[in-house]
This record gives C-alpha cells, structure tokens and sequence, in this order.
C-alpha cells in the first residue's frame, strides 16, 4: 500500500480522548505564558510525551521540548505546535477565560492571553502523538513532537537551532505545522508557495529636546516628530508600493513623556511590517528609514534615529510536492468540501526556519475555529470582517469541531509520510 494511503490505518480521536483535550486545553488557555517564558506549558507538554513513550528532551532553546518516538525503519516527520501567548488582556467573556499577568519582554507589566490559539495548537499535537503512540503496529518511521517557545517574537524556532536542534535530533524527511485561523469549523486551508508574509519589527527611539510646557521654543519635540513621522508612514503603502504587490505598515507603540506640561527629550516607536516579496520588504524598509531620519532632520533633531530589530519573520513557503500529497491525504479522509484552498495570509511564522536548518520541504496550513452557525451569519450578512481574529482580545476557537478537525488534520499528514503496515503483518 502507498505511503499516502497510510492514514486510513490510524483511528479518529475518541470521544474519552476529546474530552482529556478539552480540560487540557481550558487549563492551558486560563494560564497563558508569554514567548521563552513556557515553564509551566513545556512541563505539561513533556510529561504527555514522556506517558506515551516518548524519548523527551526539555529545554531546547530555553523553554523548547522535543519529543522522538522511533518505531522501525521508515521516514522521520517533525510535527510542530507552538506555546505562547500574547500581552493581551482577555475580552472573551469564558468561563474558563484568562486573568494572569506578568512581565514581557520590554520589561513592562502586562495581562496575558491565549488570544492566537496557541493553547489549541499544543492539543492538537498532544492528540495526535497519544494516537500515534498507541498504534504502533500501524505505522513505521519516527515522529519528532516539536512544541516550541517564542513564536510570537520570533525567537523560539531561532533558538532551538542555536541550541543545536540539527545536530541532536533526527533529519526529518518533512517539517509539518498547522494555525488556527478566523474561518468556519471543521474546515482545512491550503496554499501552495508563499503561505504568509514575511514579517520585520522594529525599534525607533526619536531623538529631541526637552523643556518646560510653557516654553517650547527651548525644546525639540519628539511628540510632534513622532505624530508626523506616523502619519507620513502611512503613505509608504499608498505611494511606494505598486498596486499589484501588497505590503502593510503598522505603528503598533509609541510613547513619550511623562507629564503634561513638560515637553520630553525622546519619543519611541515600534512598528511592524508584512511583505510577500524580497523587493518589496527591501523597498519598505528602506522607505520608513528614510521617513524616519527626515522627519528628524526636518525638526532639528539633536541626532538621527536609533534603529533596533525586534523581530524577523521569514516568508512561510509551502513546497509543493509536499503540500499536494497532504492536501491528498487530508481529501481522502476528511472529503474534499472540507479541505479548501486560501490564499496567502499576511501574518508571519517562524516555523519555516525548522525546514530551511535540515534544508527539508515544509508544509503549513490553518484550520478554521469560528463556530459554523455564526461564520454563516457573518458572510451572509456580509461581517465575516467583524468576527473575533487572531490577537484580538476576544478571540478564542470553539472548541469541539476545532479540537477533533486538528487532531485529525495532523494525524492525516503525519501518515502521509509515515511507512503503513498492512493489516495483519507482523
């Protein structure tokens, strides 16, 4: 039997296993961590693994867990999900909704919330490894569990290369993620190629000169520098980019001073911007550096900008022999109606850089998490843009049919690759 049909061996989630997700899954989502600060989620990830045989490396790439389950000879699949969650504060309303708190990575006290649907995404793969686990007499090769910090900054796949994933673990054959996404239940998208933008974030300290409010001939306002540096920002979309490219520009921060009546030396950005093309990132970028250092010498500025990078996100590419023999797989056991194709999204991954390190093909696709009934109402009514999406304070998947249509999917393309044993072989 071809490899492809391997998938059809292996049992849908049970509804005793279902209902052990959800309470994992309401737990995890009531007590969200922020990126590379996963303690408490990473523990309960390898404890899972280490119950169903796994062999559980924890602390790759500070807070990363690897998981390795060899049966026989036979393809190796990396199955990854990520952990964190957002500096958010919750609007969901849930019983089982998050209060938590803590401190992000610019040192300031924030809420906490699963606001991306992380918190499905290490179910899903809790799921999918306990059914692979129990059913070794189906399948040969070797599934890597990669849960992984930090995706949120873009710092967790990074680190858990630099702590010397490659070389620690087995190659894998194919790298395989999947996102929950603002689109109905029960439904799988796929793309081909490019799957999600590239993804860069920075840092921009204004430079000025402080003064008393009532005197501001004696200063150089980085307020009005920021303000205008903002609003000129917004033309690098409109005016730079050509229509038949796409590009997004967002001032997500900015801040300066204390007080009313004092007038501060400094203001901060941060912003954030999505590309799909190399000339068009290269474009961009250089635009709003050009904007920003203007801005400042047209104000007088004491000195140019500070430039940091907070993050880097590559373009997430699907390979396209990889992606057709999962869309098959997913096809064959789910129905075609199920599985759709999207076009490409403008959010960013870093899980791309797990298959550009063993220089392996990836695949990665979304699973819708809005509830049917009311995705329906939304396109019929033409608000499907007004529904809770991802980063949105009241974002969260409905549980049920987004549980059992992850765990499935992963399943599926794991056994996409994974060598079948026939019924009744030894």
């Amino acid at each position: 039997m071809p490899a492809d049909h391997a998938s059809s061996l292996l049992p849908a989630p049970s509804p005793a296993l279902l209902a052990e997700l959800e309470t994992v899954y309401r737990d995890l989502h009531a007590h969200p961590e922020l990126s590379m600060q996963e303690q408490r989620t990473s523990a309960i990830a390898a404890a899972w693994l280490r119950k169903y045989g796994f062999d559980v490396n924890e602390g790759i790439g500070v807070t990363g867990v690897v998981g390795v389950l060899r049966n026989g000879d036979g393809p190796t699949v990396l199955l990854r999900a990520d952990m964190d969650g957002l500096p958010i504060k919750e609007s969901t309303g849930l019983p089982y909704a998050s209060d938590r708190t803590g401190t992000d990575r610019f040192g300031q006290a924030t809420y906490i919330a699963h606001a991306c649907g992380h918190d499905m995404h290490v179910v899903w793969l809790m799921g999918a490894t306990r059914i692979l686990a129990e059913n070794l007499g189906a399948w040969r090769g070797t599934v890597m569990a990669v849960f992984q910090p930090g995706e949120e900054t873009a710092q967790g796949a990074k680190a858990m290369i630099e702590d010397g994933m490659v070389k620690r673990f087995p190659k894998p054959d194919v790298c395989l993620a999947q996102h929950v996404m603002p689109f109905s239940a029960g439904q799988v998208g796929w793309h081909i190629g490019t799957m999600l933008s590239a993804g860069d974030s920075w840092e921009v300290t204004l430079f000025g000169r402080g003064a008393h409010g009532s005197m501001p001939q004696k200063s150089v306002d980085p307020v009005v520098m920021a303000a205008s540096a903002v609003m000129r920002l917004q033309t690098v979309v409109s005016r730079e980019v050509a229509m038949t490219d796409s590009a997004v520009v967002t001032v997500g921060t900015m801040q300066a001073g204390t007080n009313e009546n004092i007038i501060p030396d400094h203001a901060l950005l941060r912003l954030n911007v999505r590309t799909f093309k190399d000339e068009v990132r290269t474009r961009v970028l250089g635009a709003i550096k050009r904007i920003l250092e203007a801005e400042a010498m047209a104000s007088g500025a004491p000195k140019p900008p500070a430039f940091s990078v907070l993050s880097e996100y590559p373009l997430t590419r699907n390979d396209a022999v990889a992606t057709q023999r999962v869309v098959k797989a997913l096809e064959r056991r789910l129905g075609s109606a199920r599985v759709n194709e999207v076009g490409p999204a403008t959010a960013s991954e870093d899980f791309g850089l797990f298959g550009t390190a063993w220089n392996v093909p990836s695949v990665f696709w979304v699973i819708g998490g809005i509830d049917p009934d009311i995705y329906r109402q939304a396109e019929a009514a033409g608000k499907v843009d007004e529904l809770p999406a991802n980063h949105a304070p009241n974002f969260a998947p409905v549980i049920d049919l987004t549980l059992c249509t992850g765990v499935e999917a992963m399943l599926i393309a794991a056994n996409a690759w994974l060598q079948p044993v026939p019924a009744g072989a030894a």
